[in-house]
């Protein structure tokens, strides 16, 4: 690793990052999609913390166009909620499902009291974009539907993605969010500067990786002025919810954050963005083992939290 990394990251981060690559190696894309998700779903059972003994959870379904969208939804006990966080996990659009993020769902909703709905949507190669989109839109056309309460939109990864992308599409929508929160995501950045060339070879993430889990959900085609596809590409950035961005500092896509950020508040919205120093791709899973991502993950609730009761965390 360069000597870059070996002063930015800590001790604790190494050790998390040694973990992580003890299941999930830095080659994984070339592998099998069938392999990449057996080592993903071993590596998020090994940190899988369990869930707060106030949680539990149940599993539905969403009916969308003929078809079923799994869902699983929290609840606190003893709390009644006011607020929905309608959560969209990682995993590059390829891996990742409603185990790989369950028990960050769990926190979320045992630190806000909100009722958390966790989204299973369709995966490429299998299903290419537009799917996940659709899904992710189902979905919150479906709790719009059902529940009066705010709504907050949360992911990480692709799901910051996806949950940028269901922003920009139902402005107007009787039932807006009330606000977004985008934890290390994807949106579209050029992939010949900034982060993604200075970070092009981090730890967890390169920028080869981010140019496959393009090229598998795109299914060869271009996609990219498509801002279901790429949130960045829009060229309208008015009217959307009040947003919180978290990057990671050593992520080739912290960049990508900081631009929509800078979008949004040009067009007279609300936004803030936080780049974690010293923090790699994926660090919600060290939310318990490393002091950095610990700090960042109660930002990222609180973020949730103030949201969805109509306030503006202001600088987190």
């Amino acid at each position: 690793m360069t000597t870059e990394y070996a002063a930015l990251i800590d001790q604790e981060t190494w050790a998390f990052i040694e973990k992580t690559l003890s299941f999930y190696p830095p080659d994984a894309v070339d592998h099998t999609v069938a392999q990449q998700r057996d080592v993903y779903n071993t590596m998020c059972k090994a940190f899988f913390a369990g869930y707060p003994e106030s949680v539990s959870s149940s599993d539905q379904f969403v009916q969308a166009d003929g078809r079923q969208i799994p869902v699983r939804t929290y609840e606190k006990e003893a709390t009644s909620p006011e607020a929905i966080c309608l959560y969209f996990h990682g995993g590059g659009f390829v891996v990742g499902g409603l185990d790989s993020h369950d028990d960050v769902c769990a926190e979320i909703c045992e630190y806000t009291g909100f009722r958390v709905v966790a989204v299973d949507y369709r995966l490429a190669p299998e299903h290419p974009h537009p799917a996940s989109f659709e899904d992710c839109l189902a979905a919150f056309e479906h709790v719009a539907a059902t529940s009066s309460l705010p709504i907050v939109l949360c992911g990480d990864s692709a799901g910051g993605n996806l949950v940028a992308a269901v922003s920009h599409n139902v402005r107007g929508h009787s039932r807006t969010p009330v606000g977004q929160v985008l934890i290390y995501p994807g949106l579209g950045g050029v992939q010949s500067q900034g982060s993604y060339i200075t970070h092009r070879h981090a730890p967890m993430l390169s920028t080869r990786d981010t140019l496959y889990y393009a090229k598998v959900r795109s299914a060869a085609r271009d996609w990219s002025n498509d801002p279901r596809f790429f949130p960045l590409a829009d060229t309208d950035f008015t009217n959307l919810p009040d947003t919180v961005i978290i990057s990671a500092e050593c992520d080739p896509l912290s960049d990508d954050g900081r631009h929509y950020c800078d979008r949004v508040s040009a067009a007279g919205g609300k936004a803030i963005w936080n780049n974690e120093p010293g923090l790699v791709h994926g660090y919600l899973r060290a939310r318990h083992s490393v002091t950095r991502a610990r700090s960042s993950f109660r930002r990222i609730c609180t973020a949730v939290h103030l949201l969805g009761q109509g306030r503006w965390p202001g600088q987190l």
